[in-house]
């Protein structure tokens, strides 16, 4: 459930739960205290960012993505519900050199986290990108979504510094984002994320799967969906790049 707050005479705030947050967001924020400092940092310093590596297949429709998770069904682990804002430099010194700021909400806003993604590069459905992350308190990131400069306050944040440090950024604006549904499963040693990505223009589905051996495990995924009469293709744009374009990619 997602949570409104309604002002009273006094100024104070009152949580209001709504239903089917999913399907009809209010994000509205508790006054954060942006000196909050978090408990856990993903990032290491001193340390080159980490290289992501995924698969990534793209699945034509709803009845692909349907078929694929009920012959999946007895390898779920957990559904997330996901919420990802992005953001950039007024100036748009972000995207112009190749990278995103996102901010993702999780499961109601049970947690959330800011990460930052560089020099992505994908082919043959599989993608390598640099990222670094960073847990952040949900009721700032959602006063962030609401007030982009506030990060200017995150001061504690070692993303937040590197963006303004690295890319001259003064002054931060909301690019808006998409809501994407994960079912995770584990299938012989991997973890698959089957995701239903559900933008203002339409939907995307994909099968992504992190891996350290990318080319045998994208054999073996390819071997599964083709015995199973599963249509797929490679995935040759992110989720982001498809968010920026306004459209869904080509079919196939």
């Amino acid at each position: 459930m997602s949570l409104r707050l309604i002002p009273n005479s006094s100024h104070s705030f009152h949580l209001r739960r709504n239903r089917n947050p999913y399907l009809h967001p209010q994000p509205i924020f508790h006054n954060p205290s942006l000196s909050h400092r978090p408990t856990k940092r993903f990032s290491i310093p001193n340390e080159p960012p980490p290289m992501e590596v995924e698969i990534k297949l793209r699945l034509p429709d709803s009845s692909s993505h349907q078929k694929l998770s009920h012959l999946l069904s007895s390898h779920h682990i957990k559904t997330h519900y996901q919420h990802n804002i992005f953001f950039d430099g007024a100036n748009a010194e972000l995207s112009s050199n190749q990278a995103a700021l996102r901010i993702r909400f999780y499961d109601d806003d049970s947690h959330c986290v800011l990460s930052l993604k560089a020099k992505p590069a994908i082919s043959d459905g599989i993608s390598r990108i640099e990222e670094e992350e960073e847990p952040v308190e949900p009721s700032i990131g959602r006063a962030c979504v609401e007030e982009p400069n506030r990060m200017l306050l995150m001061e504690w944040s070692k993303i937040v510094e590197k963006v303004k440090d690295k890319y001259d950024i003064t002054r931060f604006v909301c690019l808006g984002g998409f809501r994407n549904v994960r079912r995770v499963y584990e299938w012989k040693g991997l973890k698959l994320e089957l995701d239903e990505t559900i933008f203002d223009f339409g939907r995307n589905y994909e099968l992504e799967c992190e891996s350290e051996e990318p080319e045998g495990d994208r054999d073996l995924l390819e071997e599964f969906l083709k015995e199973n009469g599963i249509r797929y293709s490679y995935s040759h744009i992110s989720k982001f790049a498809i968010f920026r374009s306004g459209k869904l990619p080509p079919c196939f």
